[in-house]
């Protein structure tokens, strides 16, 4: 939001340093800043869930209305920096402040229509691109409940206080606002030994990360009615695949006999949300060895899939709960590793002096990513039939480009001996910012084939060339490799 015109985070910012100052939201903009500016982010791909937009775009005209170069790279990052966008990659986002500070003069036509086509096979449900999107204006998991609904908190032991405000809630439950902790994250599981006299050719353990997503679980329902849509209008890679606070709102509901709506802090999310299963991998360069995993269904078929011959164990790992839902999940950890068996089987050495690998990867439902990763920078090539809309297209590419860089590269969750997570801040999780974030340069391949999701592909073809770009450490995650200077480009 805008204080006095100074952007300002509303989350916490409490109301008492605001009274009898203007206070202006998106909504408050003036009619030619809100065009500009969605317009500037929907021609450049800027835009996804759009539950962080809002207060993107009011940072940026805070920074405008006083003066402030947004064509300068540095300086956007730095306005970025108090900013969490998980699905975009940031780099739209900047492509987008550029746009608006001087914006072309032509600018192709897009079908709305068929943007959202394509948003929609990316995330697997239903999405717009639409102004709308960039200003806030789509209702989220709990909007739109009526007059009178109760707010429901969940409390330290899991139960639920439901109470007329979320102020009141809040009290009943006696929730206390997560904090980061001072415990270093480390690989849950450890690599299998060898036999006797033998060393591993490949190692990899991976630690616990979170999902990260912006928008925390929230729905509402009515006694015997269909409760909300957590997931509604979702962003690809960072967006949520699925959540239990449609069926924990519908129980509230009944169980109170109102309408309920409830809500996750972000302590919820990440102590209740599904994570990726750690694992932990020592192979030989034919394939064969012990691969140890967090004990997940499906999990266990996902590595036989990609590695047959290797043996899988399930273990029993003390943490959060798990899940294959997310996307790429131990597929992409499994193609990592066969890809760099691939590597030992022709020859090459997984030490590597030039800092740069490049991996190609098919997903099941047939999209192809090359990725490219060395200190140039990340390039991406896809194939994922028809495009549909090359700009939407390309931000998604780019997103799940980020993701799975920063997955490799810096995130991480600190969870204890007896399974419990103690990170539970934002900027606890590692996720990299724009300032961290390396030039993403991508080509679409043009198609008239059945158009395809290609986030898996490009997540795990990303990942995989940034592991291996750093010499394949034994692991997750392996540090920052000097890439492109943030100001270049």
């Amino acid at each position: 939001m805008l204080v006095d015109d100074a952007p300002r985070v509303a989350c916490v910012t409490p109301a008492r340093r605001v009274a009898g100052r203007q206070i202006t939201t998106a909504t408050g903009l003036n009619p030619t800043e809100q065009q500009r500016w969605s317009e500037a982010f929907l021609a450049c791909g800027a835009t996804q869930c759009g539950f962080c937009t809002p207060g993107i775009v009011c940072r940026f005209v805070g920074h405008e209305r006083r003066g402030v170069d947004l064509s300068d790279r540095t300086t956007v990052d730095k306005a970025l920096a108090a900013h969490l966008c998980r699905c975009t990659g940031w780099q739209t986002i900047r492509e987008a402040a550029v746009h608006a500070a001087a914006p072309p003069a032509d600018v192709p036509e897009r079908d709305p229509e068929a943007a959202a086509r394509r948003a929609s096979i990316e995330t697997g449900g239903p999405q717009q691109s639409v102004s709308a999107s960039v200003l806030g204006g789509l209702d989220f998991g709990a909007d739109g409940a009526p007059a009178g609904t109760l707010t429901a908190v969940v409390g330290p032991a899991g139960n639920w206080f439901a109470a007329e405000t979320l102020t009141q809630a809040r009290r009943q439950a006696g929730k206390v606002q997560g904090r980061r902790s001072t415990l270093e994250p480390v690989p849950p599981i450890e690599v299998p030994e060898p036999p006797a006299g033998e060393e591993w050719d490949v190692r990899l353990a991976t630690c616990w990360t979170e999902p990260g997503y912006l928008e925390s679980d929230a729905a509402w329902c009515a006694p015997g009615g269909e409760p909300s849509d957590p997931l509604a209008n979702g962003g690809a890679f960072g967006g949520k695949v699925s959540s239990p606070v449609q069926d924990e709102a519908r129980q509230l509901a009944a169980e109170i006999g109102q309408p309920v709506r409830a809500l996750w802090s972000r302590e919820d999310a990440v102590r209740r949300g599904p994570k990726r299963a750690p694992l932990a991998a020592g192979l030989r360069a034919d394939g064969t060895g012990i691969i140890r995993i967090a004990r997940t269904p499906g999990a266990a078929d996902i590595l036989r899939a990609v590695l047959p011959a290797a043996t899988i164990e399930e273990v029993e790992v003390p943490g959060p709960a798990t899940s294959t839902e997310l996307r790429a999940a131990v597929w992409a950890e499994a193609n990592m590793l066969a890809e760099a068996l691939n590597r030992l089987r022709t020859g090459e050495s997984l030490d590597t002096s030039s800092n740069t690998a490049t991996v190609e990867i098919t997903s099941p439902e047939g999209a192809t990513a090359q990725a490219t990763v060395g200190p140039a920078g990340i390039e991406v090539r896809v194939e994922a039939g028809d495009p549909l809309d090359a700009v939407t297209l390309r931000s998604y590419i780019i997103g799940a480009t980020h993701m799975a860089w920063s997955w490799v590269t810096s995130e991480s969750l600190s969870v204890d001996a007896e399974g419990e997570v103690q990170d539970l801040t934002i900027r606890s999780f590692g996720i990299a910012r724009s300032a961290d974030t390396p030039n993403i340069e991508v080509t679409i391949e043009p198609s008239q084939e059945i158009p395809v999701p290609a986030g898996e592909a490009v997540f795990a073809a990303v990942a995989a060339a940034t592991w291996l770009s750093a010499g394949a450490p034994p692991q997750l995650p392996t540090g920052r490799a000097a890439l492109a200077s943030p100001g270049d480009g």
